[in-house]
């Protein structure tokens, strides 16, 4: 455990926008007047050591044992604002190609149920009618989060309580991260009135849910990949142990 936890350190646990790499590409080129390896800086959950070249490099020289990505989490987040009081923090994560997770707190709200759609985009230049329609790219008509057939950026209701706040958590299979259909750029749309789910017969039902104004609304952004990746521990751990000697003594 302790040989994972420290290659799983000192491993690049890289943070980048790009699901694909070739480990060379995040290399700087070598120095020719220094007798010292050059470091490289890398991060894990708030950890910080510096890395000698090598403990990377005898990694990629390695062709029958290559870099092993055990996981990539991507994260996105939007900041909700509007006219009215309504103000909130949406985050979504994603493991993989799995669904995504949407964690969701709102204040301000009036007590009770809440449409709560992404829309198609992420302009907000005119308030929350500039984000356009609902996220639709199957071409469905308006739905519940658990029906076939439904905008993708169909995710039901939220509730608020007495106060005025709504926290949730929501795990939806429509809403990716990355691909073609990524939500990242799109905004996020908390509404007036109560979602209909299409099934309320109003004119809007099969549209919006006949869920009212925009009360808030904020634009994802991408927060990058983390990446957990495995080495080829019996050739990097001595190096990577050595870097992180070096780097106790100098702090």
């Amino acid at each position: 455990m302790q040989a994972a936890a420290i290659a799983a350190m000192a491993a690049h646990a890289i943070l980048t926008t790009t699901p694909s790499f070739h480990i060379q590409n995040f290399l700087p080129p070598l120095p020719t007047n220094s007798s010292n390896p050059p470091l490289l800086q890398s991060s894990f959950r708030g950890v910080s050591l510096k890395l000698p070249r090598q403990s990377l490099s005898l990694v990629a020289a390695v062709p029958n044992k290559p870099l092993t990505v055990l996981a990539a989490t991507k994260k996105a987040v939007a900041v909700l604002k509007g006219t009215s009081a309504v103000e909130g923090v949406v985050t979504l994560t994603q493991e993989d190609d799995g669904p995504t997770t949407v964690n969701v707190r709102i204040t301000g709200l009036t007590p009770g149920p809440h449409g709560f759609h992404l829309h198609e985009y992420g302009d907000t230049t005119n308030g929350c009618m500039s984000t356009g329609a609902h996220f639709n790219p199957n071409n469905m008509t308006h739905g519940a989060p658990e029906d076939e057939t439904r905008h993708a950026g169909d995710l039901g209701n939220i509730i608020a309580n007495a106060d005025g706040v709504a926290e949730a958590t929501i795990v939806d299979s429509q809403i990716p991260l990355s691909g073609p259909n990524s939500v990242v750029g799109r905004a996020l749309v908390v509404h007036e009135l109560e979602d209909d789910l299409g099934k309320g017969g109003h004119e809007l039902s099969l549209t919006t849910g006949n869920a009212g104004g925009r009360l808030a609304c904020g634009r994802f952004i991408g927060q990058g990949h983390l990446y957990i990746i495995v080495l080829d521990f019996d050739r990097c751990l001595p190096s990577l142990r050595h870097a992180m000697q070096r780097t106790a003594k100098m702090k």
